[in-house]
């Protein structure tokens, strides 16, 4: 009877290994895509890695509550050797997570109660727990419950209506303004709405079509070249042409307005 338990016991510690392992496989084929093919990935192809994770696991809960399984809990595993030097059969069994078997982590991976923090925090909770009323703790469901109602509410709702609804708010809230749209269209390609910029002084009369070349800068007005043959010259219009024989003179004036209009056009006199 002994030896038929212990057989089932050893069939049963297989094939759970067995399942383990293939949740394990599992693991590392959906982390490495994750890691590497997540430009690629759809999610799609996430659900089903969550899925057979899911079904697998699933697995493993049938076969732990089968009638043929033996209870685990009832096993009690005890260190018959402890040994603070690596061990290499153990590091290759475990794939190098456990290379020691040693004092100080023995009670790490053969715990079968929380650690003493968690334990802690687990009482803390339950006596906040049962310092709530009924009458708060049924109020504080009921909020939860409405809460989680309308965010599956949310969730459930066809993407369609949402759009439809996206569009719906934005046809009637207007992102712009037509009347400053058409001024702006108007002062950019007509000059519309923009002020005239004069300069202080004033303009001599008698001169039409003459406009102010920059806004605060001097006017350049026609002069007369006396001792000349009575022409007169603007600036930037035609010079009139000297006597054969005669070396030609500028007049004292003709120089002063020439300095005083290239020295308040220069870009660094402005």
């Amino acid at each position: 009877m002994q030896q038929r338990e212990e057989k089932q016991l050893e069939a049963s510690v297989e094939s759970l290994i067995s399942r383990v392992a293939h949740v394990k496989n599992a693991l590392h084929g959906f982390i490495y895509k994750l890691e590497n093919e997540y430009e690629r990935l759809t999610w799609p192809s996430v659900l089903d890695n969550f899925a057979l994770l899911s079904g697998q696991l699933n697995t493993i809960n049938k076969l732990l509550k089968n009638e043929k399984t033996p209870s685990f809990r009832s096993q009690v595993i005890i260190p018959l050797l402890l040994n603070p030097d690596r061990d290499e059969d153990l590091a290759k069994l475990t794939e190098q997570r456990v290379p020691v078997f040693s004092h100080e982590i023995v009670p790490d991976y053969l715990r079968t109660k929380p650690d003493p923090e968690v334990e802690e925090q687990e009482k803390q909770l339950s006596a906040e727990a049962a310092r709530i009323g009924p009458e708060v703790a049924q109020k504080q469901i009921q909020t939860l419950n409405k809460l989680c109602s309308n965010l599956l509410e949310k969730l459930n709702n066809p993407r369609d209506d949402r759009d439809a609804e996206s569009a719906a708010l934005r046809q009637n809230k207007p992102s712009f303004n037509p009347a400053d749209t058409n001024a702006l269209v108007g002062a950019v390609a007509f000059g519309k709405g923009l002020s005239k910029c004069r300069p202080p002084g004033p303009v001599a009369p008698g001169h039409p079509g003459q406009g102010p070349m920059m806004s605060g800068g001097p006017t350049l007005q026609q002069v007369t070249i006396g001792g000349g043959s009575g022409q007169q010259a603007g600036m930037g219009g035609p010079v009139a042409p000297q006597q054969q024989g005669q070396p030609g003179k500028m007049p004292s004036s003709i120089k002063t307005n020439i300095k005083s209009a290239s020295g308040s056009m220069h870009p660094y006199n402005r």
